[in-house]
């Protein structure tokens, strides 16, 4: 993996990021480290912060975009003599980064750990949370080592507990390692399985802001969206903006995975185009292939084209081409890949990860998978696209109980639109055009098994005569 920083290019995020060894609390602070906390401890009222970082126009980086200073806006705030005042607030950082074809949280969480800790301290402090967890996907082992070293030494040099820095502000960081569920990247599947509970994610209203874990008002923040927050303390806010040149201010941790020449993060600036991210960092396809699409933001997005590849890679620019930002990390497929398999792996993960709670996504995604895997394997029928579009209509936006179908089902529908002739080769000629004799193979063992069966029933019939 390549980890670029380009001269031309500011990069507040990775500038320090360090992966053989990241900066411990001494070296951290050599280079800035924690001057942000102490300015919003020491010279800024919560309320005067939140007004910082809503007016940075800093959005939300897991993938919905939501402006990230609305979002803690939502969060009630108290007098402290008010007795209906919660006895605490919540802060979690999501570092459950299970999104195939994403790995940018990662890259932070194991080169840059004290960087998160510091962004914890301003949030928590902004939204008067006392209580902070960084909530990480079970497999990310080295990272796990690292940031609890890096909460061990702010513990050990009063960053964290009680009374921070001489101030009447206090706050405890814990980390929790998840167990494995896709569906915790959602925010009340999260707290749901933080409170030790089945992670289904919750119905809403109510909000995280308002009842959130242990029915308290609680913040549910990405990772590379908190590690904005030092930055643009320390900066401000006509720097932030000015990192980008558009709307969608800062910049951005982009990813390329797929069969180009250099798959890896690279920090730009929001709204680069996915012409510069696939050929100008990740270097174009390898030798002998050619570019046939891409999901731009991660497994749940939808697919967009060679003719989409001037699009500038931020929220609204994407939305208008018919996908979602999302994570900003790109799967590319090359002209030698088949889209349908492609989809049908990409839907037995969904399938998979369903948390089983609504119908559309319990039955939704197994019945795509058995569907695709008819169609892959060269035994389709023509009707069968027509169930996979009314499949992707039964599992879309309000008709399930999260986002989870209607992500799944994404990349799903236009890879109907875009690679439509891919699906009628395999149901037509019962072969695929990347890997014919392979497809032969399975529709010969398949139709050998079919014979087997048949004549194993008309043995037993004739016995029974």
């Amino acid at each position: 993996m390549t980890v670029a920083k380009f001269n031309t290019v500011i990069t507040p995020l990775t500038q320090w990021v360090n992966l053989q060894q990241p900066l411990d609390f001494t070296a951290y602070c050599q280079v800035g480290g924690y001057q942000a906390a102490k300015i919003a401890l020491t010279e800024y009222q919560a309320h005067e912060v939140l007004e910082i970082v809503k007016n940075s126009g800093l959005k939300g980086r897991g993938g919905a975009g939501f402006p990230t200073g609305m979002k803690w806006s939502f969060v009630p705030m108290y007098a402290p003599e008010d007795k209906n005042a919660p006895d605490n607030k919540y802060l979690i950082a999501n570092a459950d980064e299970m999104e195939p074809g994403t790995f940018k949280d990662r890259l932070l969480l194991e080169g840059a750990p004290h960087q998160l800790v510091e962004a914890m301290i301003i949030a928590a402090y902004t939204i008067g949370a006392n209580k902070a967890y960084i909530f990480l996907r079970g497999e990310y082992h080295l990272a796990a080592k690292r940031l609890q070293q890096a909460i061990d030494e702010a513990y050990q040099h009063q960053w964290l507990g009680d009374n921070i820095q001489g101030s009447q502000f206090s706050l405890n960081l814990y980390l929790h390692c998840s167990a494995g569920r896709y569906i915790c990247g959602e925010e009340t599947a999260l707290i749901n399985a933080l409170e030790g509970k089945r992670a289904n994610p919750r119905a809403k209203p109510p909000f995280p802001q308002v009842s959130g874990l242990f029915g308290k008002p609680t913040i549910v923040n990405n990772v590379e969206t908190l590690c904005n927050l030092p930055h643009i303390l320390k900066n401000g806010i006509d720097w932030f903006q000015g990192l980008a040149p558009n709307s969608d201010a800062g910049t951005k941790i982009y990813g390329a995975c797929g069969r180009v020449k250099k798959p890896g993060l690279w920090e730009l600036p929001m709204g680069v185009t996915l012409r510069e991210v696939l050929y100008q960092h990740a270097g174009g396809m390898q030798a002998g292939l050619a570019f046939r699409g891409l999901l731009p933001g991660g497994a749940s997005t939808d697919f967009l084209v060679a003719e989409h590849l001037d699009t500038p890679m931020d929220y609204d620019s994407i939305a208008k081409v018919g996908s979602r930002l999302g994570t900003g990390g790109l799967i590319v497929l090359d002209d030698k890949n088949c889209p349908v398999a492609m989809v049908l792996n990409l839907m037995r993960f969904f399938a998979q990860e369903s948390c089983g709670y609504c119908t559309p996504c319990r039955d939704g995604t197994p019945w795509a998978v058995e569907v695709l895997a008819r169609i892959e394997q060269g035994q389709g029928r023509i009707q069968d696209l027509d169930t996979l579009s009314k499949l992707c209509d039964f599992m879309w936006i309000g008709k399930t109980h999260c986002a989870l179908a209607p992500g799944a089902v994404e990349p799903l529908r236009s890879a109907l639109k875009y690679f439509h002739d891919d699906f009628l080769q395999h149901i037509e000629h019962g072969c695929c055009h990347y890997n014919p004799s392979a497809i032969a193979k399975r529709r010969q063992v398949a139709q050998s098994s079919v014979q087997a069966v048949t004549t194993s029933s008309n043995m037993t019939g004739s016995a029974n005569e």
